[in-house]
């Protein structure tokens, strides 16, 4: 390993340290060692790095700033809302708080490279300096001309600077349609599942053996690599699962070798976690307490994926429990639940055919949208507007798959849905805005 990593103008120690903190990234980092070649030297202008969310970008460069001790200044484009912020963080990183109150209120492109070549001819760089951009994609949002200009920004302040762009899309979606200064292309790949078994395995529980922790993370891929293959989220489930994975161990019951006892054990409680993978419904402390009320609640469904822990908005609630009433209720019995004067009408004269039939046997009926909101606002316990955010809130509940949409898309005059919830969910979204549900359904009386 250290080997691909030989460079003259490093320190070996350093390298190594650097070696060891980058496992199967060995290629990508020679490559960049290579392209910033010694530290008094002139590196390339500027430096394109791309790949897939967690697939090491920003890690191998904060590791190499560090270790290497390089003067750098990492910008994140997420919190650098406005170019003010961006030139202050460099001047800031390169020569000091006194530099970067020199610039204006509003301080354009030519100010920064002003002020920056007023500081290298107090201060010249002896090696070369690096400007780290992550999330560099959303630079195509900025000024048009800052990309070109920090693409050349060693052209521009006449010293040994070089800009490294950090980004999720490729080089050709990110080209300015007016031209630029094209920078070195350098592609991160994704983890194969033998260096994501690597990297996750180092992350071992002092109690156990590795070769133990191992075979938990490769029963972790087994089930998650073809459904999520970031290593961020792997190793939260790896850390979130292994208490569980540990327990007949912990009893008793099985030895570290008894594989196939430990998987069937861990088995159902990966599936569970599997369904919210991304989502964090709960935290990691929640998700352990849960398991713990799954124990002592025998048949209550406590677990990460329970829809239950879903947290909505407050008025997303009133039109999920308007959905399924709309879907479980026959339409002929909406004067009787929400009107006020609606005589007397006796379950009776509904009941003819279908009178042995429960409504929750046969399943959720569509609606129209109309009858939804008709519902929702007379369920609702204050006055509120048709606004277009009672509209989006059902439109998210859709993505949201707790309502599908049976009408075809372009139907847009009377879309219908279905609600596609259980009773045990309805009831528990009903108790958190203290609404009795089951007095509002035909089933029940």
């Amino acid at each position: 390993m250290t080997a691909l990593l030989k460079h003259p103008g490093y320190n070996e120690e350093r390298l190594q340290r650097v070696a060891e903190q980058l496992p199967c990234r060995e290629v990508q980092v020679g490559m960049l060692l290579s392209l910033m070649g010694q530290p008094q030297q002139y590196s390339y202008p500027s430096v394109f790095i791309y790949g897939h969310r967690a697939s090491g970008k920003s890690h191998v460069m904060h590791v190499l700033m560090k270790e290497l001790e390089l003067p750098h200044a990492t910008v994140s484009c997420v919190e650098c809302v406005s170019v003010v912020l961006l030139f202050e963080q460099v001047l800031l990183s390169f020569f000091g708080c006194d530099a970067a109150s020199l610039l204006p209120r509003s301080p354009s492109l030519s100010d920064f490279v002003r002020i920056y070549r007023q500081q290298c001819s107090q201060s010249p760089a002896k090696q070369t300096r690096y400007i780290v951009m992550e999330k560099a994609e959303l630079l195509r949002d900025t000024d048009a001309s800052l990309l070109p200009a920090l693409l050349r920004l060693q052209e521009l302040v006449e010293d040994n600077v070089t800009v490294i762009l950090l980004s999720e899309i490729i080089w050709d979606k990110f080209r300015p349609n007016t031209g630029c200064f094209e920078p070195l292309l350098l592609h991160f790949p994704d983890y194969s599942k033998g260096e994501l078994q690597q990297i996750l395995s180092q992350n071992r529980h002092s109690s156990y053996s590795a070769e133990f922790y191992s075979t938990y993370i490769n029963i972790l891929l087994g089930v998650f690599y073809s459904v999520c293959r970031d290593l961020r989220e792997l190793r939260h489930l790896a850390a979130l699962n292994f208490s569980k994975f540990c327990e007949p161990l912990a009893e008793g019951k099985v030895k570290e070798t008894d594989t196939h006892k430990l998987w069937k054990h861990i088995e159902p409680h990966l599936k569970k976690a599997m369904q919210t993978v991304y989502l964090r419904e709960v935290s990691s402390l929640q998700w352990e307490q849960m398991q713990q009320m799954e124990e002592k609640e025998a048949g209550a469904l406590r677990g990460l994926s329970a829809h239950t822990h879903v947290e909505l908005p407050y008025y997303s609630k009133f039109l999920l429990i308007a959905a399924y009433l709309a879907s479980y209720n026959p339409a002929r019995t909406d004067k009787r639940f929400f009107l006020k004067h609606h005589g007397k009408i006796r379950k009776t004269n509904f009941l003819k055919k279908n009178e042995k039939t429960s409504n929750h046997l046969l399943g959720p009926k569509p609606f129209p949208l109309d009858r939804l909101l008709a519902i929702f606002y007379s369920v609702v316990d204050s006055r509120v507007a048709p606004t277009a955010s009672i509209f989006s809130q059902i439109s998210s509940l859709v993505t949201l798959q707790l309502l599908a949409q049976v009408s075809h898309d372009d139907q847009l005059d009377a879309p219908k849905y279905k609600c596609a919830v259980s009773l045990e969910f309805i009831c528990a979204i009903s108790r958190t805005v203290n609404f009795d549900i089951v007095k509002y359904l035909y089933d029940f009386l």
